[in-house]
């Protein structure tokens, strides 16, 4: 076993990244389970003892929220699919500027479940994000960001964390609360905790606003504007590419245009772009996070479980079951590899040494 230590945030990353990709390629009920069931065995197994390792649960609680809105909205304004008819709700005669919108009707049993398997999916996304986010620390993602996308990272950096520190103030107002021997649910409670969380938001955006300003965040140094310029407009265009790559991967009617070649010119546009922008600025590093096996094995797993999935894409409809008419979801057995060799962070990673007992760390030592 390898010493306690924390994983490089990247490789977190590109493994949640990957299972995120697999979920969306699926609407199979199994499969999204099961992904949801890898992520959190394995942020259970390697999280820190850390305020923002509580994400995952928050997480799927929201997930939970969006799957019930999906199946609600469905029951009142979805299309409706004949089938089975578990019952009707009064339906509401809209005016012919609204063509192709119903309020009300027949509710079938075809159509909740299409609802359930959509909401379920990204309830799944959200649940590798918060795995991502319980896993490592934004702000050593952050660190480790080449200079060319330093400023851009700082703003996805501040996105990324609103959700933690809000969790994390929302627990010390509602231990507050406790102490002073007052209730903390219900809506009255959560009402009057919304105003302490606000303020204890803008006084951290303060606090990061002078923090970053004392350490000369902004400031060009001695880069020409030229540089900047073609520094800012390769990052866009691998941005672009990438991302217009990254859907024709997820969607098998894509062009092929849209697939290998466009991710291929992103990445090279964005090599580029780290290229003439490391040589334009110089930041340095203070202890930076090491790239070892074990980034290498978790990057792998979720690469491995992507292309599992890309490839039982390939073979059938199985990722995609069919709900008019209902059937039994099958399960690929090659996905289902795949996700199981994406839960080989739980023991292929180094356990954070806040997980370790003090005599283990010593042997280790």
């Amino acid at each position: 076993m390898s010493a306690p230590r924390l994983l490089h945030p990247g490789a977190w990353w590109l493994w949640a990244v990957a299972l995120s990709a697999c979920a969306l390629r699926t609407t199979n009920p199994v499969l999204l389970c099961l992904i949801i069931a890898v992520a959190g065995w394995v942020v259970v197994s390697r999280r820190a003892d850390v305020p923002w390792s509580r994400s995952f649960a928050s997480c799927l609680r929201l997930g939970m929220i969006v799957i019930i809105v999906r199946v609600v909205f469905q029951i009142l304004f979805g299309v409706r699919v004949s089938g089975m008819t578990l019952f009707t709700i009064p339906e509401v005669t809209l005016p012919d500027w609204a063509a192709g919108v119903s309020l009300g009707g027949p509710v079938t049993l075809e159509s909740l479940m299409a609802a359930l398997y959509q909401g379920l999916r990204l309830a799944a996304v959200l649940a590798c994000f918060g795995a991502a986010t319980s896993l490592c620390s934004p702000y050593r993602m952050l660190r480790a960001l080449p200079t060319v996308l330093y400023e851009a990272g700082v703003a996805v950096t501040i996105a990324f964390t609103f959700a933690p520190q809000a969790i994390v103030a929302s627990r010390q107002v509602r231990e507050a609360r406790r102490l002073r021997g007052r209730s903390d649910r219900g809506v009255r409670a959560w009402t009057a905790s919304a105003l302490p969380v606000l303020e204890g938001a803008l006084d951290r955006a303060v606090a990061l606003a002078a923090s970053m300003d004392s350490r000369g965040y902004g400031r060009r140094g001695s880069s020409s504007v030229a540089v900047r310029r073609r520094s800012i407009g390769l990052v866009l265009l691998g941005l672009v590419a990438i991302a217009v790559g990254s859907y024709g991967l997820l969607d098998p009617g894509a062009p092929a245009l849209f697939r290998v070649p466009a991710l291929a010119l992103g990445a090279a546009a964005l090599l580029g772009a780290l290229i003439a922008g490391g040589r334009s600025t110089t930041r340095t590093r203070y202890r930076p996070d090491p790239w070892a096996a074990p980034e290498w094995i978790v990057s792998f797993a979720g690469v491995v479980a992507f292309g599992s999935f890309v490839s039982v894409s390939r073979m059938g409809d199985a990722l995609n079951p069919s709900t008019n008419p209902l059937e039994v979801p099958a399960v690929p057995v090659l996905a289902v590899v795949g996700l199981l060799v994406a839960a080989l962070p739980a023991w292929c990673a180094p356990r954070p040494p806040a997980l370790v007992a003090p005599s283990t760390m010593a042997v280790a030592a």
